[in-house]
């Protein structure tokens, strides 16, 4: 995060907005990826799971996003589900709208189905692909959404992919390395950012790190991103994977962003994980590197976080009178 959008958020919050908004704009996707966050028992709260919300169709969910984003004022808004492309007409008219506020948007997808071509003109759009390993491990777990799929399905476009690293991929040596170069290879990549899986507290998945699988990782990425220019993560956020915030209070990423659920009125906390995240283990690349400018100090003197909990705490109280 550069300097300006730093101060820029300060600046929300101050003013009692939300830096940073996610959407989860359906509960519909094709998918059934293990390990998925959004479809988990403890997702929203363990009461209800994200498939037995209300969500919206048409222009009833046109006008209640923008309402949403009218109300919240953010600096930047992701749009996630579900499947965001399960309602890419929808989108085709909530787009142009958030771009004509000057509201930088990330469309986070699993590339399922064909992206519009009307989305690369626009300019603030960033459309981010999940993609969970290589091929043969990917098409298992994301099916439909496989490799032949995707590439057809991404042509024409400039996309950036995310990875989240699992247990299963550091099993194999060089595996981030043939992953990081088959997709740097890709003319549609433009960037290319590696997360690693974050459990709740108490699960005992099996795409849960070990510590060494974790370290192992973080030097393979810091290897990597000087071989290969579009794996786009400042050394600095690769090395949060080991320090990751110990709490939510301690999270800027957690802080900043309001994320809502797909009744567009339910709020996901802590973070966007819901539920009981495991912080101890988090692989978030957003809370980690903005943990990292978090604990440093601006022109070596005032610490960042003591300026972000004042403006926070100027904010709450700003958004109560």
């Amino acid at each position: 995060m550069k300097t300006a959008e730093i101060f820029r958020a300060w600046k929300s919050i101050l003013d009692g907005r939300s830096p940073s908004l996610s959407i989860e704009i359906t509960k519909e996707c094709p998918l059934s990826c293990p390990g998925c966050y959004a479809y988990g028992l403890e997702h929203l709260g363990g009461d209800v799971v994200l498939r037995q919300v209300s969500d919206y169709k048409g222009k009833e969910l046109i006008h209640r996003v923008l309402a949403l984003v009218d109300e919240h004022r953010p600096l930047h808004l992701s749009i996630v589900g579900g499947e965001p492309l399960v309602r890419f007409r929808e989108l085709n008219e909530i787009l142009p709208e958030v771009m004509g506020r000057q509201i930088r948007t990330h469309v986070v997808t699993s590339a399922v189905r064909e992206i519009p071509a009307e989305w690369n003109r626009l300019e603030l759009l960033k459309i981010v692909v999940s993609i969970d390993g290589l091929s043969p491990e990917h098409d298992v777990r994301r099916k439909p959404a496989t490799y032949d799929r995707i590439l057809k399905n991404i042509a024409g476009h400039c996309v950036t992919v995310h990875c989240t690293i699992t247990s299963q991929m550091m099993l194999r040596p060089g595996y981030l390395r043939e992953f990081v170069e088959f997709w740097s290879k890709r003319d549609e990549i433009s960037q290319i950012w590696m997360s690693m899986f974050t459990p709740q507290i108490g699960e005992t998945s099996s795409e849960i790190l070990s510590p060494v699988a974790r370290r192992q990782a973080v030097r393979d990425l810091l290897e990597l991103r000087e071989v290969f220019p579009k794996l786009d993560m400042p050394r600095a956020a690769v090395e949060g994977f080991l320090t990751p915030p110990s709490n939510p209070d301690e999270c800027m990423f957690a802080q900043t962003t309001s994320t809502i659920t797909a009744d567009l009125k339910t709020r996901i906390g802590p973070c966007q994980f819901g539920g009981n995240p495991d912080c101890s283990q988090c692989g978030c690349l957003a809370s980690v590197g903005l943990h990292q400018i978090y604990r440093h100090r601006l022109a070596g003197v005032v610490p960042i976080a003591w300026v972000f909990n004042t403006s926070h705490r100027v904010g709450i109280r700003r958004r109560a009178s």
